[in-house]
């Protein structure tokens, strides 16, 4: 069967800007897909020019094996859904969720029926006369979703849908739009720049940097095989560079600190130290200049550093064990002269 989506060799200028540059991907029914990359890397391009928001320099999009070319907008089976909720406060939450069905020409009865079906999804049933007014973010946010879902779409594209919640809400939403995904046949496409909520979500996740693919994959593999450079730096890691080009990447998470330098540790000073509830992310430089950031587990930071993560003080020595299992050596880069 063909895939929902597919994006092939898609590129979107901006005058001399190359906003994407030749980007690829597929996504099937009931797969969910995470763009994710820092902010001008064109997550939002990609989505825009999906929904045939933005022309195509070159490439080609296909829904179904179908080019979507020729079709505007609202023709081509798509959900979307912004960070802003933009609700029409003219409206209650029933006529929210209707706008869209009418506009396609469905009758009254049928909008009434599968509006109500998409906030019964989203759990905003018992709010469909509530004016908009009174919503809170999180539920102004569920009836977008609801109105994105009502016209049954081939695909909901998400652009940092819960970005302008609280971390708490946003995360209580993420869990609900997970459990949907999974039960709809719907192909979802979400954008954002937080890797955390791209593998929360995600089955699979793609890392955009200035406009090129640099790497799709599960979010487990992702996380323990970064292909480049850049994705492990963007996920965490710590990328060292050697005087001779040599660039080696380390998971946060597999360094240890001890108090008592051994034989086949490495020296290095603390210079910041931060609580993150369930793990301390502590920074130090080693002997060798290179700055490394180390996350210690709270129930671990006792027996690992001789003392607590809180007690351990700027400016301490600490000796540094890497777990070669957990480093990553990319090819060497050209030396600036």
């Amino acid at each position: 069967m063909d895939p929902v989506l597919s994006v092939q060799g898609v590129t979107v200028r901006f005058g001399d800007h190359l906003a994407l540059n030749q980007a690829d991907l597929s996504l099937a029914a009931n797969e969910t897909l995470a763009v994710l990359g820092p902010s001008g890397s064109g997550k939002s391009t990609l989505l825009r020019a999906i929904a045939g928001l933005e022309p195509l320099a070159a490439g080609r999009i296909e829904s179904l094996g179908v080019d979507l070319a020729p079709f505007p907008t609202h023709r081509r089976g798509l959900g979307l859904m912004f960070q802003d909720a933009t609700l029409f406060p003219h409206r209650d939450v029933l006529g929210n969720v209707m706008f869209g069905l009418i506009m396609k020409g469905e009758n009254r009865e049928n909008s009434i029926r599968r509006a109500q079906a998409a906030l019964e999804l989203v759990g905003m049933e018992k709010f469909a006369d509530r004016s908009v007014s009174d919503l809170s973010g999180g539920e102004a946010q569920r009836v977008a979703l609801a109105r994105a879902l009502a016209p049954e779409p081939k695909l909901l594209m998400l652009d940092e849908p819960f970005g302008a919640l609280d971390r708490p809400r946003r995360e209580e939403l993420n869990e609900e739009l997970r459990s949907l995904c999974q039960r709809l046949p719907t192909a979802v496409l979400l954008v954002t720049h937080d890797h955390t909520e791209a593998f929360a979500l995600g089955d699979r996740v793609m890392v955009l940097r200035e406009g090129k693919v640099e790497q799709t994959a599960t979010p487990t593999d992702l996380w323990r095989n970064p292909a480049s450079p850049f994705v492990a730096e963007f996920l965490g890691w710590n990328v060292t560079h050697d005087a001779q080009g040599r660039v080696t990447a380390i998971r946060p998470d597999s360094i240890t600190l001890t108090c008592e330098l051994t034989t086949d540790q490495e020296r290095a000073t603390v210079v910041a130290r931060t609580f993150r509830k369930n793990h301390w992310r502590i920074r130090v430089e080693t002997a060798s200049q290179q700055i490394l950031e180390v996350e210690i587990a709270n129930s671990n930071s006792e027996r690992t550093l001789g003392v607590d993560g809180e007690g351990l003080a700027i400016g301490q020595s600490v000796g540094v064990a890497i777990d070669p299992g957990a480093a990553i050596s990319f090819p060497e880069l050209p030396l600036k002269p």
